[in-house]
């Protein structure tokens, strides 16, 4: 299933969620002009879950430089499918919750995300040695709180239907719903993954999802700007 959009219109525009999109986008063209060197930063950028082992040698980063992973990890991306696939969905489903919660709530929801979605993934698959980048942890958060916020608005989506793509419309607690299983059940295998396995880091999309969730039904009640 591929969203297009949703049905709600935005009242005011979502310069944070615009600012995100841009400055992702940025990040993965710079990514692109390092060339071989670019690997390398991947590794100073993003979230290395086996530097987070005590046992491990002096020579990881320092605690500091660690943490701070946590968010320059979530500007980086391994490629146009992974950085495109990921800026959709901020895109349909950022703006109507930049709307509801303000653009600073916003952006403490989108980082705040991020960063627990990331701690899930370390948790949950501590001895892997594979950077982990990209922005769908915090973007789940996006879709967590989306799912809080506007469960019964319409998402128009392509779907495959007798070998041909047909556009409907569902529910979004239905299609965030069905995501969010999605991502669990594909995170179990990965539990015994490889120290040296890559792949998609599940268990950052539901730590993020999860997060989402909680931390809209708390920022929305709080005033901030």
């Amino acid at each position: 299933m591929i969203p297009l959009r949703d049905t709600i219109p935005s009242r005011r525009a979502a310069w944070v969620m615009l600012a995100l999109v841009h400055l992702n986008v940025l990040v993965f063209f710079w990514e692109l002009w390092q060339g071989h060197a670019a690997e390398a930063w991947l590794y100073r950028f993003g979230v290395v879950p086996s530097a987070w082992v005590w046992e491990q040698p002096s020579d990881v980063l320092e605690l500091p430089q660690r943490l701070w992973t946590l968010v320059t990890s979530q500007f980086f991306h391994g490629g146009l499918l992974h950085l495109g696939s990921n800026m959709l969905y901020l895109w349909i489903f950022g703006d109507n919750v930049e709307d509801r919660l303000g653009h600073g709530r916003f952006l403490l929801l989108y980082l705040g995300s991020g960063i627990v979605a990331a701690t899930t993934q370390l948790l949950m698959n501590p001895g892997s040695s594979v950077p982990m980048i990209g922005a769908s942890g915090a973007i789940a958060g996006v879709l967590g709180a989306y799912f809080l916020l506007f469960p019964f608005a319409k998402i128009v989506t392509l779907v495959p239907m007798f070998l041909v793509w047909q556009t409907i419309e569902i529910p979004a607690f239905v299609f965030l719903g069905f995501w969010f299983v999605i991502q669990w059940i594909q995170g179990l295998p990965s539990l015994g993954a490889s120290a040296t396995a890559g792949g998609v880091a599940w268990w950052a999309h539901v730590g993020g999802f999860v997060s989402g969730l909680a931390l809209a039904g708390w920022l929305r009640r709080r005033h901030l700007v």
